[in-house]
């Protein structure tokens, strides 16, 4: 055997030893015959180049990640005149795996997208349908991060820790937010296997108290080797709370009409070109999961203007149109009834015209921050065209995480944190003020609830209903031009958000791992959709034939075309209300194949059969760590979780430290409190931020405006109070301080703030009220510098940065004044903040 010959030998044997299989020196017969397409999942390894060279790749069985080293395949002597160098093949996806670009929008029932029936036009959507097909029976978890843990591991939403949001999480397997290493996410399996990863938008998957770090909670830690975007469930979309991977950014400011939906097109674009210029041949994984159209809706003007007068018709009518169209289109069977209007919600003829006029401007805004959203996504769509690479990529488009959001009120509000904080009636001659701005800076607004039951037509309720599909159902586009030859078609098998991780792993001819950096990996739950894609399959049995629902007890289970659901006691945004015993819901059971809109409750008739369908549920909920069943909100928001600042009293920060969260920051809320900062004047007078949380929404400041001390306390934009010293401070030391008395016990209390320098009362005022619940969860704590929006406009704009130097800033807090309930109250507000 001469040097080469035994160097073939050995790289070959050291490469069946690492990543299993045969290996060849040419391709065989069946590998030529998988050129277009990826190989079948745990097939032998393809590989290219000369092993051992440095352009050498190969695939992976997939059944460890990272898999094996192998053993070096070349030859060492004593010099290198005498060696043969051997390099590690690059580990690539099977030839003929596409790139794979992964899209859902925010806050979208099925009724809202053109697509699907809607008045809102949606031509990306559109696009997507027209070249591959439409799903009229996709389903989410009818919440937000519980939905996106679901749809990037596979897995159904308890078995990952996310039965509900992470500011709800309770010590329990099912709902401790924590994705564990056990579930590696589809991210991780791509990357693993030669994929690209990035991941752009809404990140609500990382617990709040981990936004400073440990890291592996983040986008980087589960697989996605770029992140561009926001933290939490929602962001202002003008100066959004927002990250390059782990540091936060400020790309809006010195950039006026700056938008976060045309910046993270823009980003995504870059990110793509790049991709393309150095790794060519590399397929990518794009992650897109834009704001829109959750709260706040922030469109740019243009795209309100094109549906100034569209909403005219009120909401009763526009779930009629809704609903012709769908039928129309054939996105709902022929028979479909369109549900009952809920006695609950007012009808549009009851209305005075200035409720009329507002509610409309509501709906125009939301449907502008649709159209805009989904216009972007275009954009991103076109490039990928534009490379030339649009007919071997696996465009998956989900239209809403869960049904259109209840959580504006029955009046909408132009400043969502009002109905955080439980003002849940905001005059509509006070949001008339903010008609002409209605959605720009800095306008955080939301609509009336009646027109989210509208955009879920034709079912009933809305996001946060687990147990009916209009907080579940939701359009869903798929295309591969490649792959899906039915182009425009519509199928109806009856599939859920774990189904779209092994979609894509079958399309690419990837294995689910065994291991995943040496921790064994439970299976993944979903069930592939790829079957549905030849014309052949367009009307076959659903693959997935059960399927669970739960979100805080409201319960659905689905079973081979039947369908069984608890009643909601409380609609989602009636707060405070006594919740009924979880075994004492009504149940309510419907035949899905002939009653595409559950309209006809046959539980009364069919006694036996809801009996069996309530088994089915308790079997699921036992095998996917769904129990113990808790609708108990206030309770389980109060529930002790992990968290770096548990319990303390005393905070002290120096020197300038904007961004931290507020999760790890010194609370203010229903209780007495002293803010002491030791400064430093220059000469020449002080200007700016000494300490600061929240901003346009809600918060305080302490700052000096034109060398004077002021305190100012943003009462959520209903009343400004606002302390200053008479003189300016003179240039050297000085301690200031705000010294806040709360007038408790109870929540939501006024109080007494004296503002004091070096020992002297400077300012002294009572206020009536101060906020009972939470500041807004997408604005940070910043010492020495505003990063947001700013709590008083009329003083300054941000960043507004102190001119002086922060020796010290100290808080220290006194005991909340607050019942238990109203401690539950202001734990469950917080949540919802972040829902």
């Amino acid at each position: 055997m001469n040097r080469r010959q035994l160097f073939l030998s050995t790289a070959r044997a050291a490469l069946a030893s690492a990543f299993g299989g045969a290996w060849f020196g040419s391709k065989s017969a069946s590998a030529q015959a998988q050129a277009t397409s990826p190989a079948a999942a745990g097939a032998a390894p393809q590989t290219a180049g000369v092993l051992g060279s440095p352009d050498a790749t190969t695939t992976i069985d997939g059944k460890q990640l990272p898999p094996p080293p192998p053993q070096f395949g070349g030859v060492i002597k004593e010099t290198a005149e005498e060696s043969t160098p051997w390099w590690p093949p690059r580990v690539v996806p099977p030839k003929g795996a596409p790139n794979v670009l992964l899209i859902m929008t925010d806050d979208q029932g099925y009724g809202v997208s053109g697509t699907f029936g809607g008045v809102i036009p949606t031509p990306a959507l559109d696009r997507v349908a027209k070249a591959g097909l439409r799903y009229t029976q996709f389903h989410s978890t009818a919440l937000c991060s519980p939905t996106r843990a679901a749809l990037i591991t596979g897995r159904n939403h308890h078995e990952v820790g996310f039965g509900v949001i992470a500011e709800l999480s309770t010590g329990y397997p099912g709902y401790d937010a924590y994705i564990g290493p056990e579930n590696a996410t589809i991210g991780r399996i791509l990357l693993g296997n030669g994929y690209a990863t990035s991941w752009f938008g809404k990140n609500h998957n990382t617990p709040s108290t981990q936004y400073a770090g440990p890291y592996d909670q983040w986008p980087s830690g589960m697989g996605f080797e770029y992140f561009y975007g926001f933290m939490g469930g929602e962001s202002d979309q003008w100066t959004p709370y927002l990250f390059r991977d782990h540091t936060q950014i400020f790309p809006w400011v010195d950039k006026p009409g700056y938008n976060l939906i045309t910046d993270m097109a823009d980003e995504a674009i870059t990110h793509m070109r790049k991709l393309s210029v150095t790794a060519p041949e590399q397929p990518f994984f794009v992650y897109y999961v834009p704001g829109g159209s959750h709260s706040p809706h922030q469109p740019t003007q243009e795209w309100i203007d094109k549906f100034k007068g569209k909403f005219d018709m009120g909401w009763n009518e526009l779930r009629e149109q809704i609903f012709a169209n769908q039928k129309r289109l054939g996105v709902i069977p022929p028979n479909t009834e369109l549900t009952e209007w809920p006695d609950t919600l007012a009808k549009w003829e009851t209305l005075s015209d200035d409720e009329k006029k507002l509610f409309a401007r509501q709906a125009e805004v939301f449907a502008a921050y649709t159209a805009y959203t989904d216009h972007e996504i275009g954009r991103v769509i076109q490039e990928v065209e534009d490379q030339g690479k649009l007919d071997n990529t696996l465009i998956i488009y989900i239209c809403g995480d869960n049904g259109t959001s209840p959580e504006g009120t029955l009046v909408g509000t132009p400043n969502q944190f009002t109905a955080y904080n439980g003002f849940l009636d905001v005059p509509i001659e006070e949001q008339l003020r903010y008609y002409d701005i209605w959605g720009q800076a800095p306008t955080y607004p939301h609509m009336a609830v009646a027109w989210s039951w509208a955009f879920d037509t034709p079912f009933k309720w809305t996001k946060q209903i687990a147990s009916h599909f209009g907080g579940t159902r939701q359009g869903l586009a798929i295309s591969w031009p490649d792959r899906i030859k039915d182009a425009g078609g519509i199928r109806t098998q009856f599939h859920h958000i774990i189904d779209i991780a092994p979609t894509i792993l079958e399309a690419a001819g990837i294995a689910a791992p065994q291991f995943v950096d040496g921790i064994e990996q439970k299976p993944i739950e979903g069930v592939s959709m790829a079957y549905t894609w030849d014309k052949a399959n367009a009307e076959a049995s659903s693959a997935r034939t059960t399927q669970y629902f739960e979100m805080a007890a409201n319960r659905g289970i689905y079973h081979d075309g039947w369908y069984a659901n608890t009643t909601p006691p409380v609609p989602p945004w009636v707060l405070n209300a006594k919740m009924p015993n979880v075994n004492d819901y009504t149940w309510e059971l419907y035949n899905i194949k002939d009653d595409y809109s559950q309209a006809n409750d046959l539980a009364a008739q069919m006694p036996d059969k809801l009996k069996e369908m309530q088994g089915l549920f308790l079997e699921e909920a036992k095998k996917y760590n769904v129990l113990p069943l808790d609708n108990s909100q206030f309770q389980r928001a109060i529930a002790p979780r992990p968290s770096p600042v548990a319990g303390q009293t005393v905070f002290t920060y120096s020197g300038v430290m904007p961004g931290i969260p507020v999760a790890i920051a010194p609370s203010v809320l229903n209780r007495s409190f002293t803010i002491t900062a030791e400064v430093e004047v220059p000469d020449g007078g002080g200007q700016g931020m000494i300490v600061t949380e929240g901003g346009w929404g809600g918060g305080y400041g302490l700052y000096l405006f034109e060398g004077r001390p002021v305190f100012t306390y943003n009462l959520l934009q209903l009343l400004i109070p606002r302390w200053a010293g008479e003189q300016p401070l003179t240039a050297g030391k000085h301690t200031i301080v705000f010294d806040f008395a709360y007038d408790g016990p109870g929540i939501a209390k006024g109080g007494t703030g004296e503002l004091k320098v070096d020992g002297e009362t400077v300012a002294s005022l009572q206020i009536p009220k101060t906020i009972p619940f939470v500041m807004p969860p997408d604005e940070t704590f910043d010492v020495g510098v505003d990063t947001r929006t700013g709590v008083n406009d009329l003083d300054y704009k941000p960043p507004f940065p102190f001119n002086g130097t922060i020796n010290r800033v100290t808080f220290k807090l006194g005991p909340t004044q607050l019942t238990d309930i109203e401690e539950r109250m202001i734990q469950e507000a917080y949540a919802i903040a972040n829902d």
